[in-house]
């Protein structure tokens, strides 16, 4: 069996000593990028989009962007200051802040000790107050998801047979209401079926 040393040495005949002392080998800058390429191959691509007859296929690869070789600018993304660092003003806005914080803790302290209850300790980190204050200063805001929310499931059809399905409902929906009060045109109904599309359609006109 052999040392590790042998091993070593038989790795330097084989590779550049150079190539081994890198973690990893990246392509970087390829079409003006700053960074390395993170496109997903064509087998790693797990987004499906419906090509009709019921059946999906994975989605086409999605162009480079525009602004390639830019950088993003904080000041894109991160609220920028409105007055002065250290002025009098700040200074005095950041006291008074921290006034009322003390206050309301102890208020809640004397109030906890009346009713014989515990006094909780503030348990957040300085971590988690500046991500906070970043939280609060940028500028997007982020989208609220209802919890119940669950996505509709693809049916693989696509617009135009989606399309076609739901007229084919109306036509039989109509037929049916037809039949039932022994009339001969939907003109006759007191509520014509595509009444609704028809009055959109004028409308948009």
């Amino acid at each position: 069996m052999k040392s590790f040393r042998e091993f070593k040495n038989d790795l330097n005949e084989v590779y550049d000593p150079e190539v081994q002392s890198r973690s990893q080998i990246k392509k970087s800058g390829e079409g003006g990028r700053i960074g390395a390429d993170r496109k997903k191959s064509a087998p790693e691509i797990r987004r499906q989009k419906a090509v009709g007859g019921g059946k999906t296929a994975p989605v086409a690869s999605y162009k480079p962007r525009k602004d390639i070789g830019q950088q993003r600018q904080a000041s894109d993304r991160v609220q920028a200051p409105t007055k002065e660092r250290g002025s009098t003003e700040v200074k005095q806005s950041y006291a008074d802040k921290a006034k009322a914080e003390r206050k309301k803790a102890a208020q809640a302290r004397i109030a906890a000790r009346k009713s014989g209850g515990e006094v909780k300790k503030d348990t957040t980190t300085s971590k988690d107050k500046e991500k906070a204050a970043s939280k609060l200063l940028t500028k997007k805001s982020a989208k609220k998801v209802n919890p119940n929310y669950t996505p509709q499931k693809a049916s693989g059809k696509t617009a135009a047979e989606r399309k076609a399905l739901t007229k084919k409902g109306e036509r039989t929906l109509r037929d049916i209401q037809l039949k039932n009060l022994n009339k001969k045109s939907e003109k006759e109904l007191k509520n014509p079926i595509t009444q609704k599309e028809i009055t959109r359609r004028n409308k948009s006109k």
